[in-house]
């Protein structure tokens, strides 16, 4: 990767992990006892802080060179943010259910969102992903990703079910999210083989600074 586009990536990564600092702060101290906010707080601190893991060590590589332990570290990384990704859908149902508490759907949506969650999280545990090998194992990638894609639609589902209700526009939540998955999942089964691809994270990573930004902007509404 040229030396320009190192920079440019790292200066975004870092960016991102402010952005996500912040927010958490400003949820955690607007929150004025609604449990949405607190929740929309945790969730923030466990999207950035799953993704610190991953990104700073990514930082490192690119602003001075591959180490020993480089890539221990990102597999270390990607480990935990495949766990604080899944945590980040769990707790964005717990806020979707805070802000919409009317409105009915079938308990199997919940359920399946929880055990889908569960599943996708003890796979990740498995010594056959070879995180720290820097080899791609299709089989358990795909292992992994299939209960958390279901998870992610579940969510989706939610949030298509409460549409516009109450103005917010949380409708675009389902964008947000399927446009996310869209930009992970080559990622996740092609990025080894076709590097370009590891680009498409930074389009996904502005989906989740997106679901940040909308939570934000109902900090004055709800």
């Amino acid at each position: 990767m040229p030396r320009g586009m190192r920079i440019g990536e790292s200066v975004f990564d870092i960016a991102y992990l402010v952005f996500d600092l912040v927010a958490a702060i400003i949820f955690f101290a607007n929150a004025n006892g609604r449990l949405v906010f607190v929740l929309y707080g945790w969730l923030t601190l466990c999207l950035g802080g799953g993704d610190a893991f991953h990104l700073i060590p990514r930082v490192q590589m690119h602003l001075f060179g591959v180490r020993e332990d480089t890539q221990k570290k990102l597999g270390l990384g990607t480990a935990i943010t495949s766990v604080t990704m899944t945590v980040f859908y769990v707790l964005l149902y717990f806020i979707w259910r805070e802000i919409f508490p009317n409105i009915e759907v079938s308990p199997a949506i919940p359920t399946l969102i929880f055990i889908t969650a569960a599943v996708r999280i003890v796979l990740c545990l498995f010594p056959q992903n070879d995180w720290f090998s820097g080899k791609e194992n299709i089989r358990w990638s795909l292992y992994r990703n299939v209960p958390f894609a279901i998870t992610g639609i579940l969510v989706i589902v939610l949030f298509a079910i409460s549409g516009n209700t109450g103005g917010y526009g949380l409708w675009r939540m389902c964008i947000a999210i399927a446009l996310s998955f869209g930009f992970y999942l080559p990622v996740t089964f092609l990025a080894k083989r076709k590097p370009a691809v590891g680009a498409l994270m930074l389009p996904k990573t502005v989906m989740y600074m997106w679901v940040i930004g909308m939570g934000l902007s109902l900090l004055n509404v709800l």
